[in-house]
């Protein structure tokens, strides 16, 4: 393979990138803690989008187990988050470890 040809190749993964970094900014995943009880969900970009709070645990005087429940429901979505982008990685990538794009998503 020649230099010109790498280069190519390279401005096309590079294209390649940027569009599913564009596309796993559209698309979201939700995670949730104490049985559904919390609900957040975030997008591609690990951005929280929204965080449901069932009406029953409101009535509860309970703030501590509240501020759990959303940071595991947070933790959850992100994790989620990751997983899909590592997944979107390795189809744009075909499975292979390219180093130094196998940790953006970490």
């Amino acid at each position: 393979m020649d230099m010109n040809s790498l280069m190519q190749h390279a401005q096309q993964m590079q294209q390649k990138m940027a569009t599913l970094q564009e596309e796993l900014g559209q698309k979201t995943e939700s995670g949730s803690a104490g049985g559904g009880m919390v609900t957040v969900t975030a997008n591609g970009r690990s951005e929280i989008l929204s965080i449901e709070i069932e009406q029953n645990i409101l009535s509860n005087d309970d703030k501590e187990m509240l501020q759990d429940l959303i940071v595991a429901a947070t933790n959850d979505a992100l994790r989620k988050v990751k997983d899909m982008g590592k997944a979107e990685m390795a189809k744009l990538t075909g499975g292979l470890n390219v180093p130094g794009l196998s940790n953006i998503f970490s």
